[in-house]
C-alpha cells in the first residue's frame, strides 16, 4: 500500500524545544535584554517602578506563551486583529450554473 501516516505533531520537531520558532525566541530575548539593562541602569525600590522595569520581559513572555489550537498568544492576537480589520461580508461563488441568481 505504501501509505505514510504523518503524526499530528510532526511540526513540533521543526520548533526549538518543540515550542518556539526563532522569531519567538528573538522576541523573548529582546524583552529580557531590555529588562536586564533597565534593572542595571535604574536603581529603585518602588513597586510601581519595578513593575514597569520588568514589563518588557513579562509582555514578551506572554506573547510567546503556547496556546491550544494556535501557535502562541502572538498568533492568536494577530488572527483576532486580522478578523476585525478585514472584510467580513462573504460573497457566494459556488459551483452552481446560475451562481446565486434566482429566476
Amino acid at each position: 500500500m505504501n501509505g505514510y501516516l504523518i503524526p499530528a505533531n510532526s511540526k513540533k520537531s521543526q520548533l526549538i524545544l518543540g515550542l518556539f520558532t526563532p522569531i519567538d525566541l528573538a522576541i523573548f530575548l529582546i524583552g529580557c535584554t531590555i529588562t536586564i539593562v533597565a534593572l542595571v541602569i535604574i536603581k529603585t525600590a518602588a513597586l510601581g517602578e519595578m513593575i514597569l522595569i520588568i514589563s518588557p520581559a513579562l509582555i514578551s513572555a506572554f506573547l510567546v506563551t503556547p496556546v491550544p489550537n494556535y501557535h502562541n498568544m502572538l498568533q492568536l492576537i494577530t488572527n483576532i486583529i486580522t478578523f476585525y480589520i478585514n472584510r467580513r461580508r462573504y460573497y457566494w461563488r459556488g459551483w452552481c450554473i446560475r451562481d446565486g441568481e434566482e429566476k
